[in-house]
């Protein structure tokens, strides 16, 4: 069984395609995860746009580390 050359490249265009679709549906579930987090207040993505002007190590955290709260309140309860 042989495939010539043209067999070849139309399936390769074939699978370019279907690839670049699905990185575009990808990207736009990504863009839309963003959006719905924005919106319902999981995350503040505002306080990110200024953390290239903000990053001395004195600076302030954007957020405080998962870790960092849970052995807060360790050292709380006891």
């Amino acid at each position: 069984m042989s495939v010539d050359m043209e067999t070849i490249r139309t399936l390769q265009a074939y699978g370019y395609f279907f690839f670049v679709a699905f990185l575009v549906a990808i990207l736009y579930g990504y863009i839309y995860h963003l959006y719905k987090a924005e919106r319902v207040g999981t995350r503040n993505y505002e306080q990110y746009g200024n953390l290239a002007v903000d990053d001395e190590i004195d600076d302030r955290l954007i957020e405080a580390n998962i870790t960092d709260e849970k052995n807060a309140n360790k050292k709380e309860e006891q």
